[in-house]
């Protein structure tokens, strides 16, 4: 068994044991029970393990566990925030952008992601942004809606 690393997810410090170069996401679901983050193609191409290192979205099965060390990981599940969902997290079910929601998580971390760099996207950008995370049912206008008014909401809650 390697030496433990640490890793921050979701403001919390974790001991680590596994072989540095295991993806992210397998020590994310096995080892600490975080499993919103899904694993989908196991290439990268399919975004439905997509988490944050470092506030920047990235597919957690292709990035090695020794790559979050020293870098902040959030999950789905580090968007809540005392109780209140992430303002994209509410507009995806205001808006009902999700069916099977396999790809919902993916989705919304990416979006987390497109929002902290471009507060105030147009559609296409926020098509082209989330190019990489695919959804096989068809809610694509939806998820595009939901982004949107979750810019608003962040908009606001800026002011």
């Amino acid at each position: 068994m390697p030496n433990a690393i640490e890793i921050e997810v979701n403001g919390k410090r974790y001991p680590i044991h596994y072989d540095p170069q295991t993806p992210l996401l397998y020590v994310l679901r096995d080892e600490l029970g975080l499993t919103g983050s899904k694993y989908g193609c196991g290439e990268g191409q399919c975004g439905s393990c997509t988490v944050l290192i470092g506030g920047q979205p990235r597919r957690s099965c292709q990035i090695p566990a020794s790559a979050a060390v020293g870098k902040p990981v959030t999950t789905i599940e580090g968007l809540e925030k005392d109780g209140r969902l992430h303002p994209v997290q509410q507009a995806f079910i205001d808006v009902g952008a999700f069916q099977c929601a396999y790809c919902t998580p993916g989705m919304i971390m990416s979006s987390v992601g497109l929002l902290q760099s471009n507060p105030h996207p147009s559609s296409s950008e926020i098509a082209q942004f989330l190019q990489g995370n695919i959804c096989r049912c068809g809610t694509q206008p939806r998820i595009v809606e939901a982004v949107r008014q979750a810019a608003k909401v962040m908009l606001e809650q800026t002011r």
